[in-house]
This record gives structure tokens, C-alpha cells and sequence, in this order.
């Protein structure tokens, strides 16, 4: 589990194409990795990877086909900046949201704008996340937890300030980007929960989700 408080911004140092999916070596930057053991987590772009390697500047990784297809890993190239984060523990504070560092889905970017000292970004999400986002809740975008403005339909609007822009990646998206999505795990849940008996007998093709016929079968509405 993780935060989405980004905790320094690194750099892909190296790719190794390995059967067919690859190894990433990573320089950490700032990042400290003395309390950091190998098998430990450390988020990628909000992408779990699990360390193999410890070479002393930074960690290393191996990255499925499954996870090179469903996230922007794939789109990687030696130098890339990436937003990093370790692992949560018990005694780490929850600046940010509930973190799992498993991609929902990828966003892109639609436009960028200044406002004031701020950057303003709208975002479309695929389709099926739309009814995850929800005004002032939280989503996080390549491993950092971010505040929702605005949301029309599966477009949402992030506002960053200056700090956010300086201490992650953000700074390098342009219309077109493509951002790793992860939506808050409570409104997972919630819509699961909500099922009740019937989550047994549902498929993800056939689940309608969270309808107002079920909220009012479910006393959240008169």
C-alpha cells in the first residue's frame, strides 16, 4: 500500500528487454533507501514494483507483459523522469489517500492551462472509471494522490500547485500525455459491499454497478 505523497522524482537509468517483457534499473534521486530490503515495494509512475536488485543509487525491477500493456511503463526510454514512493508502514502518515499501486486504467491528457501560479489539466478517463470519479474526491495520477475540481462525464479537472508541480512529474505533461489512473478503493469497495447477496452470482462484463435502483434497494435513498 502506499500514500500517493510522491517522494522524490527519479530517473530510468536503464532497460533491458528480457523474453519479451523487461528490467528497469532506476536512480532514486533524493529518495532514502537505507531502510529499503530486496522483495520490498517501491511505487513506479503508481505502478507496485518489487526491488531484485539494490545497486546503491537505486533499485531495480522486473516488469511483466501484463503490466507493460495496461500501464504507461511500456512507453518508458532511458531518462525518463518517474514519480517514486516506498511502501507504507504502520507508522507512515496517510498525507495523501489509500494507495495500491494497482493501475485502473490509463488517462490522457486533453489540455493544459496556467492559472495564476497553478497549472490547470483536464483529463479523460476510460469510460468504465467515470462513475469512480466523483468533485473534491480523491484519484491518483502516476502515483500521486490529487484532488478532483471538476468532473463531466469520464472528463475530470486537476488543479497543481506550485509545490506539486516542482516535487513530481507533472510538470512534463502535455496534451496527449498518457497518465496512469487509480481510482479511490473505498468507492471500489462500496460498490461491492453494495451488492450484497448478488456479487456472488455478477460477472465484470454483466455487473451494472452502483444504479439508483440499487441504492434505493439499499436504503440510501426515499
Amino acid at each position: 500500500m502506499f500514500t500517493g505523497i510522491i517522494e522524490s522524482v527519479g530517473k530510468i537509468q536503464r532497460i533491458e528487454q528480457r523474453g519479451g517483457d523487461v528490467r528497469l534499473t532506476i536512480d532514486t534521486g533524493k529518495m532514502d533507501l537505507a531502510d529499503v530490503a530486496l522483495g520490498d515495494s517501491i511505487a513506479c509512475n503508481g505502478v507496485c514494483l518489487t526491488a531484485v536488485a539494490l545497486p546503491g543509487n537505486g533499485y531495480v525491477a522486473d516488469v511483466s507483459r501484463e503490466t507493460l500493456d495496461h500501464t504507461t511503463l511500456g512507453d518508458l526510454k532511458g531518462g525518463s523522469p518517474v514519480n517514486l514512493e516506498k511502501a507504507l508502514t504502520l507508522s507512515s502518515r496517510l498525507g495523501g489517500h489509500l494507495v495500491s499501486g494497482h493501475v485502473d486504467g490509463l488517462g490522457e491528457v486533453l489540455e493544459r492551462r496556467d492559472d495564476a501560479r497553478s497549472i490547470r489539466f483536464r483529463i479523460l478517463a476510460p469510460a468504465g472509471l467515470a462513475k469512480y470519479i466523483a468533485h473534491k474526491g480523491s484519484i491518483c495520477v502516476d502515483g500521486a494522490s490529487l484532488t478532483v475540481n471538476r468532473v463531466e462525464g469520464p472528463i475530470f479537472e486537476l488543479n497543481i500547485v506550485p509545490h506539486t508541480v516542482q516535487e513530481t512529474i507533472i510538470n512534463h505533461y502535455h496534451s496527449g500525455s498518457r497518465v496512469n489512473l487509480e481510482v479511490d478503493l473505498v468507492a471500489r469497495y462500496l460498490e461491492r459491499l453494495l451488492l450484497g447477496d448478488q456479487a456472488a452470482n455478477e460477472t465484470e462484463q454483466a455487473s451494472p454497478g452502483v444504479t439508483l435502483e440499487l441504492l434505493a434497494k439499499s436504503g440510501f435513498m426515499g
